[in-house]
């Protein structure tokens, strides 16, 4: 082919340099192995005159853009036909030479204006324009080809033999109009996106930077061309993003949303961006580099940490109010909080709570002193089980300690202000928050929270948080430390109306356990009623008595208390079991009622409308023991059945009328006798010891009389046996417990005459009485005895009825009783100094150590009590006793 001539008329260019625009952009993305190719290609053609032809990795411009080239002959048809024809017309070359183009490629009605155009062609005219075309039939005679639209340069030409030619170069149109909307976007991409855009050749340089990448990196996109991501990131992140490109451009997967951390110039705030990288591809499809589109996500990041801290915050504060104030115990609570903070809000925590509040000391409301002494309740650690140190020295856990006066966490104390602690130079400890736990006006304690270094600093809302969480654990404590102070004031209460120490009773062995609910198991629980006594009666007679108010509290513990005094009162007066029970009732109804019995009784006439909550119901069972005839007698109100257990018998629940409850009214108790042999065992118990949730009342009597196997064994021991076998831990309800064992008077002990209603019989009295205590040896009581013996039997000749009885009975004291079957009963008055009688009571009184009169189903009886000499105690002279009258 001859040489084509450089020449051009570019008025006519259709595409309004397109072409060159185009050919510019792709040549400024080109690799720099690209440029150096083509610095070389340029170097070589200046050295040598001779250009060398050389392909660039990124590829050509005609890799976008659809040319093809072919030549006319003189004939005007088609003698060469490149690929590329063949690729845009889809025609091969041995069917398109010898083609008449404006036949084949024209439509009927532009052929005329082609043929012309032709001649003047192979007039040797040049012409440029854009020529609809249509591609010919694939078959001859079928359907109409395909249509398009191509730029023609028709460039005039001679053959070897000087004949008139012409080489026509085509460029598809519709090619071009779709490379200037991709320019037109990428233009907007680079020059109007509010995102850092890069794109990034196979040797990870920038080969272009939009405005909006340089307005954050600095300088103008051109200033950031050949620089990599280490000229922007810190070392590490560099290696990271670097390992990332080159997986993206080995393997084609793109990558979304990829976290990068650096600084921008001029700046130390860190920033985060949100990357998304993809592979770029030559129009061949040859990887060429990778395209760079960032977002700053540094807002972003702060908003999300913000809400991510909030929602931690809730989630801390519904945690702690479904976590701490669970327990009324004050080291429970302040393990909770902890529980509850350690280590979701910080490393290390703990709880100090004023000495004098945990010991029951009242403090006023307002801010305490905060240099006074503290106790270390609860700690908690994520990172080491050593004692707490971040704010002095270490503390273990239940030592009592201080704050010194001028340091921060005395401050917080003192001011009811949280205070921020700064960490010791080369400890473990960054910062410390001393939140003061204030609850009700009143500072109650100190908690202490700490981070430890590497951990993200407190901020105000840490402090917020950290003032919420302890001021919601305060509350809780106080509360439990209120519950604790009235727990144990009925407690002490409680104690204080239950028998001290062993009970000692004659004729009778006595063992007693009482175990207040939840005492067992640790926790702290309101006090029960439940009671237990022993009374000492005259004539050597003992009254045992088990009962349990309903419900529990400090109502139940004073109920229990007023019964109780109420059942010592009534058995002073010596009254029967039943006729206690019957009192005991009525007093039960007063209690919830103002006015006392007598107002109970005046409403029960009327329909009840009385608050139910003011209804005070107990059970009792009430017996009385006479230690010379070994038998007892029963009367019960609703409560559990005595346990008696004879010697080489099984346990028997001894069956007692039940009765109604004290303080529901309106029924008589009964009375049963049951006579004790010798070495019996006895056990009054309330139902805390037979019945829990897990264990029915049958199954825990059953159990109760099934422990009690062997009643010759200690008694002490029979009650350590009776607790560890039955199911006492439940903490449920308290427990009461009282057992005795059968030990009579001896006959020995007792003497025992019938006197006829005679004067002798005062000097017979006397008589039996010197003669029995010189068999007993008590000769130093034997002119008291007999003073006192005549005095009575005198007052039962004049004044009483019927035959006269004299008992002498000796256990730990010696006790005289004169019996008669009159039924007035002695009473004690002070005679002037001119009667002549009326002395005899107050004698008795004087020389005996207690002395009174009770009722009997036939009569009275007066006795008196001397103590026996044991040579500390010295007895008071009749003498002396009879001036001191006068």
């Amino acid at each position: 082919m001859s040489e084509i001539p450089a020449k051009a008329t570019g008025s006519e260019d259709p595409s309004g340099g397109v072409r060159a625009r185009a050919a510019g952009a792709f040549a400024s993305d080109a690799s720099p192995a690209a440029e150096r190719a083509h610095d070389g290609l340029r170097d070589a053609g200046t050295a040598s005159g001779e250009a060398v032809w050389q392909s660039s990795p990124p590829g050509s411009i005609y890799d976008y853009i659809k040319v093809a080239s072919f030549s006319i002959g003189p004939d005007g048809l088609v003698d060469q036909w490149s690929l590329r024809a063949e690729q845009i017309f889809g025609i091969s070359a041995d069917r398109a030479v010898g083609m008449d183009p404006i036949e084949a490629f024209i439509d009927p009605d532009l052929r005329e204006r082609g043929e012309r155009k032709m001649a003047e062609i192979l007039d040797g005219r040049e012409w440029t324009g854009v020529v609809p075309f249509r591609m010919p039939d694939p078959v001859p005679g079928g359907g109409r080809g395909e249509r398009g639209l191509a730029e023609v340069y028709v460039m005039p030409t001679r053959g070897l033999d000087g004949d008139k030619a012409a080489v026509c170069i085509v460029v598809d149109v519709r090619t071009l109009r779709s490379i200037e909307t991709d320019l037109a976007a990428s233009q907007a991409i680079f020059g109007q996106s509010p995102f850092g855009f890069l794109l990034i050749d196979a040797d990870l340089r920038v080969r272009r930077a939009n405005q909006r990448f340089a307005s954050v990196f600095g300088g103008s996109p051109d200033d950031h061309r050949g620089k990599g991501v280490h000229d922007y990131l810190p070392r590490p992140e560099a290696e990271r993003v670097s390992a990332t490109l080159r997986r993206v451009l080995e393997t084609g997967d793109s990558i979304t949303d990829m976290h990068v951390t650096g600084f921008v110039p001029g700046s130390e705030e860190r920033r985060h961006w949100s990357i998304n990288l993809y592979r770029v591809h030559s129009g061949t499809g040859r990887p060429i580099g990778i395209a760079w589109l960032g977002i700053d996500i540094t807002a972003r990041r702060a908003a999300a940490r913000e809400a991510a801290a909030a929602r931690r915050n809730l989630a801390l504060l519904n945690e702690a109010g479904a976590r701490i104030g669970n327990s009324l115990d004050l080291e429970t609570t302040a393990r909770e909080l902890l529980d509850v903070v350690v280590p979701g809000f910080c490393d290390l925590a703990t709880v100090d709570l004023y000495q004098g509040l945990l010991a029951g000391d009242e403090t006023p409301p307002g801010l305490a002193d905060g240099s006074a002494e503290l106790r270390r309740v609860a700690f908690s650690s994520a990172v080491s089980d050593a004692p707490y140190s971040a704010t002095g020295a270490p503390v273990a856990v239940g030592a009592v300690h201080h704050f010194p006066f001028n340091s921060p966490c005395a401050d917080a104390l003192r001011t009811a202000r949280p205070q921020s602690i700064p960490g010791e130079e080369g400890g473990l400890v960054q910062s410390t928050l001393a939140i003061p736990m204030v609850a009700h006006d009143t500072v109650v304690g100190l908690a202490q929270f700490s981070r430890t270094k590497g951990s993200e600093p407190f901020g105000d809302r840490d402090r917020d948080l950290a003032w919420e969480l302890a001021a919601r654990a305060a509350v809780c404590i106080d509360n439990a430390r209120l519950y604790r102070r009235e727990h144990e004031r009925a407690l002490i209460l409680q104690r204080s109306l239950l028998p001290p120490g062993d009970p000692v009773a004659s004729g009778l062995d006595i063992a007693c356990r009482y175990l207040p609910g939840n005492v067992s198991t640790g926790r702290p629980s309101e006090v029960g009623g439940d009671w237990f006594d022993v009374i000492e009666l005259p004539g050597h007679r003992t009254a045992l008595v088990v009962g349990d108010v309903m419900g529990r509290g400090l109502r139940a513990a004073v109920a229990m208390g007023e019964l109780r005094t109420a059942v010592r009162t009534l058995a002073l007066l010596d009254l029967e079991p039943a006729e206690v029970l019957s009192a005991l009732d009525e007093i039960a109804r007063g209690l919830g009622t103002p006015g006392g019995v007598q107002q109970a009784t005046r409403a029960a006439r009327r329909p009840r409308e009385a608050d139910l909550s003011e209804v005070y119901l107990a059970t009792c069972v009430y017996a009385v023991y006479d230690s010379v005839t070994r038998r007892c007698t029963f009367a019960n109100a609703g409560h559990l059945p005595p346990v008696l257990v004879e010697p080489g018998e099984p346990a028997l629940m001894l069956d007692v009328p039940p009765g109604m409850p004290l303080g529901v009214g309106g029924e008589p108790f009964e009375e049963v006798e049951v006579d004790l042999p010798e070495g019996a065992l006895l056990a009054l118990y309330t139902d805390g010891l037979v019945e829990s949730r897990d264990h029915p009342l049958d199954e825990g009597l059953q159990a109760f009389v099934g422990a009690l196997t062997d009643p010759t064994r200690p008694l002490e021991d029979v009650c350590d046996h009776v607790l560890n076998t039955l199911d006492t831990h439940h903490g449920e309800d308290d427990i009461a417990l009282l057992m005795a064992r059968v030990q009579g008077l001896p006959a020995d002990s007792v003497g025992d005459w019938t006197l006829p209603r005679e004067p002798r019989s005062v000097g017979r009295a006397r008589e039996y009485a010197r003669t029995r205590l010189l068999s007993w040896d008590l000769e130093p009581l034997v002119d008291t005895t007999e003073l006192l013996v005549s005095e009575l039997v005198t007052n039962a000749l004049r004044y009483g009825e019927g035959e006269i009885r004299l008992r002498l009975l000796l256990d730990r004291t010696l006790v005289c009783e004169v019996w008669d079957a009159g039924l007035v009963q002695p009473r004690r008055r002070r005679a002037r100094d001119t009667d002549e009688g009326g002395r005899g009571l107050q004698l008795v009184g004087l020389l005996s150590a207690a002395w009174g009169s009770r009722r009997t189903p036939r009569g009275k009886t007066v006795w008196f009590e001397l103590p026996l000499p044991d040579g500390e105690t010295g007895l008071t002279d009749p003498a002396e006793a009879l001036l001191s009258l006068f």
